[in-house]
């Protein structure tokens, strides 16, 4: 195991995928992701649903398409969230209801599990930023819609 593996295996919020010394992945974000350290650089990948796969309604191929161009230009700015070195998006690619987001950076020292994070969490929150009102989404993206709501309200209920 490397330090940098040995940084995520101490961190809270990540855990060893099974069968690989070098690939963790985070325990509190929403969609599959994992990060894995090879070669002295930490890869990042994060799937998150396409607009038509988070909703119960049909989605134009227009509306869809302009939604994923929309989302690859937004994401590409993820090397804005975090300190870490050479913050790479390699690659953003969209199959059969999935949108995969590659990422390469050169780890901090002490601090790769942090800036790993931070990635995915830039990823799904670009993709959250992104859902369009009027749809009728799943029942996972309408329970995260619901806590969204909830978290903008203040303790007496009033909108923040």
């Amino acid at each position: 195991m490397t330090d940098v593996a040995g940084e995520f295996e101490a961190h809270g919020r990540f855990e060893r995928t099974a069968g690989d010394r070098e690939t963790f992945a985070p325990t509190a974000n929403d969609w599959d992701a994992t990060a894995t350290v090879r070669d002295g650089v930490v890869d990042v990948v994060v799937v998150v649903p396409t607009l038509d796969a988070a909703t119960n309604d049909e989605v134009a191929d227009v509306v869809e398409d302009g939604w994923y161009d929309t989302f690859e230009r937004r994401v590409d700015g993820a090397d804005s969230v975090t300190l870490a070195d050479d913050v790479d998006v390699t690659s953003v690619s969209r199959e059969a209801g999935d949108i995969t987001v590659e990422l390469t950076m050169d780890p901090r020292s002490g601090k790769a599990a942090d800036d790993a994070l931070a990635l995915v969490n830039y990823v799904e929150g670009t993709w959250f930023q992104g859902v369009v009102p009027g749809y009728d989404y799943v029942e996972k993206v309408q329970a995260m819609r619901e806590q969204a709501a909830q978290n903008a309200q203040s303790t007496d209920g009033t909108p923040l």
